[in-house]
């Protein structure tokens, strides 16, 4: 039997994470299946995944009746559901997790978004996550803003391991990385064992090619339409240039040296925004070792089916990729405006996917009383 794509991706070095989590996704045996088939080594969640899985089926109802008679409001709630389902997540990966020292069986939860210019409210929640999941191989998401950069420093340095998301632009990733070392460098002068402190990076790339692409469209030039669904790519094969140097560095090898682990590179976004592109695109065009790919499930699927995975496509590409960001430039449309504008976005969306979580749960609660 021919192998898969997505074994062949794993063989590559590409840790395969699924973007998604539910429980009934976690009661049907669904996790340890694409475990098993697919290669998942990890899942992500988010405001905007969570909210999708309350207001879909009656999986939850049982314990919202629970949490209702218990009094709790909407805040507890949220917190005692989502929680519950990492947990129940990161023990269906422990296996993978052991196997892997660590490197993976990864299962992400994020502090509130509406903490994301807040640094004190998310160390103080990203502690209560990690206390109250209370699995080695849980991560706490927190922004890269620039108050995130300060929660992700002091995290890091209580001993837990962070998944750092809503990356988009390369300066901010440097700044990303001075903090995780910086935090390494704190929970080395506390005692930790750096070893089972771990981290990702999560880059997001199809939201670039979408702003982008606007850009150029109403440009409107062969020159511009040429570039088009190029950014993303190219912007993070360069951040991919940026993580081998800056882990490179004689700060970082002192660090590893210790104990410390890399924190990878993350490809977020991964599911096209086009029906014109090819569904495996952000896939297949972003192999490199040592990174993680966190994908839809339909993305996921269409990997398996039909990508065709030719090894690294990321180490050589560093002239190419400059040239295109470079081209963009030079047609009038600012790398750094774009970033700025999609973290902004980025924080907003999650807000409002949050704040449809909190309303969604307000009912249910409402109704089992």
């Amino acid at each position: 039997m021919t192998e898969t794509p997505t074994a062949q991706l794993s063989a590559a070095g590409v840790s395969i994470w699924l973007d998604d989590l539910s429980r009934g996704r976690i009661q049907s045996g669904g996790l340890e299946q694409l475990i098993a088939d697919r290669n998942v080594v990890g899942v992500t969640t988010n405001p905007t995944i969570f909210a999708s899985a309350l207001s879909n089926g009656d999986v939850y109802a049982e314990q919202v009746a629970q949490l209702a008679a218990a009094g709790k409001d909407v805040t507890e709630a949220v917190f005692e559901i989502t929680t519950d389902d990492v947990a129940a997540a990161s023990k269906i990966f422990r296996g993978v997790y052991d196997s892997s020292n660590g490197y993976d069986g990864r299962v992400s939860i994020e502090v509130e978004p509406g903490f994301a210019h807040d640094a004190a409210s998310t160390i103080d929640q990203a502690k209560q996550l990690w206390a109250k999941v209370n699995q080695p191989n849980a991560m706490i998401k927190i922004p890269a803003t620039v108050e995130g950069l300060e929660a992700i420093t002091a995290v890091i340095g209580a001993g837990i391991s962070v998944n750092v998301t809503l990356i988009f632009s390369l300066t901010r990733y440097r700044e990303v990385i001075n903090a995780f070392l910086t935090g390494l460098e704190q929970a080395k002068a506390a005692g930790h064992d750096l070893s089972t402190i771990h981290s990702v990076a999560s880059f997001f790339v199809s939201r670039v090619d979408t702003e982008i692409d606007k850009r150029l469209d109403a440009i409107g030039s062969p020159e511009a339409t040429a570039l088009k669904s190029k950014a993303g790519v190219a912007n993070a094969q360069l951040a991919y240039q940026v993580f081998e140097q800056e882990f490179a560095s004689e700060r970082a090898t002192a660090l590893l040296e210790a104990g410390a682990n890399k924190q990878r590179p993350l490809w977020a976004s991964t599911g096209v925004k086009s029906a014109e592109l090819p569904d495996t695109l952000y896939v297949t065009e972003l192999v490199a070792d040592g990174v993680v790919n966190t994908m839809p499930e339909k993305t996921l699927e269409a990997t398996f089916d039909h990508g065709v995975i030719t090894g690294d496509t990321v180490t050589g590409s560093y002239a190419a990729a400059n040239e295109v960001l470079d081209a963009i430039a030079a047609l009038g449309v600012s790398y750094d405006e774009v970033t700025a504008l999609l973290e902004r976005e980025g924080v907003e969306k999650f807000i409002v996917s949050w704040d449809e979580l909190l309303e969604t749960v307000k009912t249910a609660l409402e109704a089992s009383k």
